[in-house]
């Protein structure tokens, strides 16, 4: 779309979003329709939670945004957890230790078994790892270097074993949740059982409501919840409605707005941690070499034409910071790259200079991605537009096929409003997951956007194996120098973690992950 109308220097928040909507009037969008809004007051005993993107399933082989992990842990555990200041802890494991450069040594908790009685074993974590290998466009697996291959030892012992050194396994496998040998299988689990300490009652996948009780055989201390109730509530109007009236207990990933209408209230509570989740407006590199998004030149032309400052003050207001890197900076190995600058009259120039005329970009995204996505989109058409840019916007409803577009086989699109974790703290795990593709796993579609660049995939290889943790470092802020210099985004941010919970409910240990344990949950009377 075209745009001729000039931003002035500064807008307060209304009319840059006023600006931003005459903008993206003529752009074509596909905008989500329906909502499924909360009805019913809690019991005292049960937790209702509000989720801004609809949950598929209780397994993160697929689905692992903010607010599943914390519902999905409720049921499934891992072999550790990844605590408050991002360490290792063991849930599943009561030894997790590393025997050689190559191998960890394994022992699980005795008397660790599942909602059915049955024993947590090592072939339900040989099981798990094949599982993951096994589906198409996992998240979790992009996140390894390698999977490790289970060795049994005994009936609770077993070993991990590496081709090559794989110093953060142990953080790593908090992502590896564990089933049943005989009930996992390579895709979502929308129903099973886990060691969790609760167990599925009620789970309906297409409209992401589930009901979970109390687990009576849970090998740990009893949760203090009797029940949890998980709500897919799209619209935040809808949900800030329903914690103002006690219909919810707990919303998150809520834009600036709603937590300034939510701070005055007596019965409402927010909390808030730095975020370690990076969300990108991230280029489509599956293009053939003649498309001008081939070109660094042009992918970093086209950044000069966003005002991430303007975007952070007035349409985020102050709830995020623009990138300076490509990870999160609160990452362990994270360093400064670079920093997105607004000049569009040196945008034009670049693109004069490599020829580009009549630029026209499909930007998608799915609605929740991060708070204020549209508002955000539309304000980046707006800017696009200046500079004589057009644009496609094209919205995704959550659970869509938003997946299948992003691996290229759904169609064709330019730039993915997209977010991206810090699932292990690490710097080194996230680099991998968007950054370390490769030939084999793009002819699967298993990269992140079609991100092969041979040299940053062997300068990832090199610094996740280093077992010298100064030399990692190095290693790894030459890799982050490395990958900014591709151009992987138009623009990025590093939003807050933001929470709004009921006074009723305690026990909230708010992770920079946007997760928490629920069965440290309390509910006051």
């Amino acid at each position: 779309m075209t745009l001729n109308r000039q931003a002035g220097p500064r807008l307060d928040r209304r009319a840059f979003l006023r600006w931003s909507a005459l903008a993206a009037a003529g752009a074509a969008a596909a905008p989500l329709a329906g909502c499924a809004g909360p009805t019913g007051a809690p019991g005292p005993g049960t937790l209702v939670l509000g989720l801004n993107r609809s949950l598929a399933s209780l397994d993160n082989k697929l689905n692992q945004f903010d607010g599943a992990i914390t519902v999905q842990r409720a049921v499934r555990q891992a072999l550790t957890r990844v605590a408050p200041g991002m360490v290792a802890q063991p849930v599943l494991a009561e030894r997790f230790e590393q025997t050689a450069p190559t191998e960890w040594t394994v022992r699980l908790r005795e008397g660790v078994r599942y909602s059915d009685g049955s024993p947590v074993t090592p072939a339900d974590v040989d099981t798990a790892l094949r599982s993951y290998a096994g589906v198409n466009g996992s998240f979790v697996v992009g996140l390894f270097p390698e999977l490790p291959t289970v060795e049994p030892v005994d009936a609770r012992t077993f070993r991990l074993r590496t081709a090559q050194p794989v110093p953060v396994l142990d953080l790593l496998m908090a992502n590896i949740l564990v089933t049943p040998a005989a009930a996992n299988r390579p895709e979502q689990l929308t129903d099973g059982i886990g060691s969790g300490p609760f167990r599925v009652a009620e789970a309906d996948g297409g409209t992401g409501n589930y009901t979970l009780v109390r687990n009576e055989n849970y090998w740990g201390a009893a949760p203090p919840l009797e029940s949890v109730q998980v709500r897919f509530v799209p619209e935040e109007s809808s949900r800030v409605v329903a914690m103002r009236s006690g219909e919810l207990d707990v919303i998150d990933s809520i834009t600036p707005d709603s937590a300034e209408q939510l701070a005055g209230l007596p019965a409402v509570a927010l909390d808030r941690s730095p975020g370690n989740r990076i969300n990108q407006l991230f280029y489509n590199f599956r293009k053939p070499p003649e498309h001008p998004l081939a070109d660094p030149a042009v992918r970093e032309a086209l950044s000069y034409a966003i005002d991430g400052e303007a975007l952070a003050r007035d349409v985020l207001v102050g709830s995020v910071s623009p990138a300076r890197g490509v990870v999160a900076p609160a990452l362990q190995g994270a360093v400064e790259t670079g920093s997105y600058r607004y000049d569009p009259a040196r945008c034009r120039q670049l693109l004069d200079a490599a020829g580009v005329r009549d630029l026209e970009l499909t930007i998608i995204w799915e609605t929740g991605e991060f708070p204020a996505d549209t508002a955000v989109m539309e304000s980046v058409a707006a800017m696009l537009g200046q500079v004589g840019v057009r644009t496609r916007l094209q919205q995704f409803q959550p659970g869509g096929d938003i997946l299948a577009w992003r691996q290229g086989r759904g169609g064709d699109w330019d730039v993915l409003g997209n977010g991206y974790p810090g699932p292990t703290g690490e710097a080194g795990t996230a680099l991998q997951g968007m950054f370390g593709g490769t030939p084999a796993a793009e002819a699967t579609r298993d990269t992140y956007q079609g991100y092969v660049v041979g040299e940053v995939a062997r300068a990832i290889d090199a610094a996740t194996a280093e077992t010298d943790p100064a030399r990692r470092d190095a290693a790894l802020a030459d890799a982050q120098r490395r990958i900014w210099d591709t151009w992987p985004c138009m623009w990025a941010f590093v939003p807050d973690v933001v929470l709004a919970r009921r006074q009723r409910v305690s026990g909230v240990e708010l992770l920079p992950t946007n997760s928490y344990d629920i069965s440290s949950v309390r509910l006051e009377a």
